[in-house]
């Protein structure tokens, strides 16, 4: 058998993942970042610290669920995306302990940046990894990132994503985190957030400032403080906010396909997990979705990816 390590170690969450490319089969354990009541968020220095805290814990879950195994390679996310000043001091947490796995066993080290990871892991769980020797639109919708992607092959085992379009302003689980902080949510608020919406009696939506692929949503948080001096209630303010990220991704989906037309569309990122999103870009685009599980943070994709670039004979990737 042929296992790989993979671990990511997000702003969000401390994972770790051993993929067996013989049986197609993934192990898993992941645990978010602990925040503070009333808070909607952690200073880097305090994922490093927790990431530091929660690791042994992590791989000792991991490894009680594959028993004894041969490693034959390990890999880390070593930033967020691949652009030149991408970083995250979270990061080390985890290239660091999969480095040290590889120059203790004597095996390979590959480096990818979390964005790849989050589009493998994807295209794995949806059983769509024929995506990854084509090109394909994706979307990264997460707590930190909003960003429409052309990705390619590049003949490695490796995707290399262009950003095409997305937000600059206010990442759409940004948006959602705040909103539901406002309604007196916890953090992270999206399951909160998919509840309420789902006992809304009103549909309500605002299709945010858009330019070509590029659209902002810091204004939809103006509005929602707008709904609250209103006296709205917190069901129709969360289907608003759910909505609203809805439609304005539809537009950049319609604008990308039609200057790529025919391009699968991929779906991943923890945002991507929402029902009343899911359901209208499958209805009105056939995209693909990750399965819950796998749309936010983890390091399964990592995991894929090493194994991916193992079998081309690459001996060592780094983040580029």
């Amino acid at each position: 058998m042929s296992f790989f390590l993979g671990i990511d170690t997000s702003n969000y969450t401390t994972s770790a993942a051993v993929y067996d490319d013989e049986k197609d089969r993934m192990y898993s354990v992941r645990r978010l970042l602990d925040v503070e009541p009333g808070k909607i968020g952690l200073r880097q220095r305090d994922a490093v610290f927790i990431h530091t805290l929660q690791m042994p814990e992590i791989l000792s879950g991991l490894f009680s669920q594959t028993g004894k195994i041969e490693l034959s390679a390990s890999a880390a996310s070593e930033k967020p995306r691949e652009v030149e000043g991408s970083y995250m001091p979270c990061f080390l947490v985890g290239s660091s302990h999969a480095r040290a796995a590889a120059l203790t066993l004597g095996i390979p080290y590959f480096g990818f940046t979390h964005q790849q990871g989050h589009l493998v892991a994807g295209a794995w769980s949806a059983g769509r990894m024929d995506l990854l020797d084509v090109p394909f639109i994706a979307l990264h919708i997460s707590g930190g990132t909003t960003e429409l992607l052309f990705t390619e092959p590049t003949g490695d085992g490796l995707i290399t994503a262009k950003r095409i379009g997305g937000t600059a302003d206010l990442a759409a689980g940004q948006l959602v985190d705040r909103c539901g902080h406002m309604l007196g949510l916890g953090f992270p608020a999206g399951p909160e957030i998919e509840k309420l919406a789902m006992e809304r009696t009103e549909e309500k939506y605002f299709v945010p400032r858009q330019q070509g692929l590029e659209f902002s949503l810091s204004g939809l948080e103006n509005k929602v403080r707008n709904m609250l001096d209103s006296k709205e209630s917190a069901s129709n303010i969360a289907f608003f906010v759910l909505k609203s990220i809805t439609e304005v991704l539809c537009s950049a989906i319609e604008k990308a396909l039609s200057m790529h037309p025919g391009t699968p569309v991929l779906c991943a990122g923890g945002v991507m997990s929402n029902s009343i999103i899911r359901s209208e870009l499958e209805k009105r685009y056939g995209a693909i979705f990750a399965q819950p599980a796998y749309a936010s943070d983890n390091a399964a994709g990592i995991a894929l990816l090493a194994a991916r670039v193992f079998r081309k004979g690459v001996d060592v990737v780094a983040a580029k």
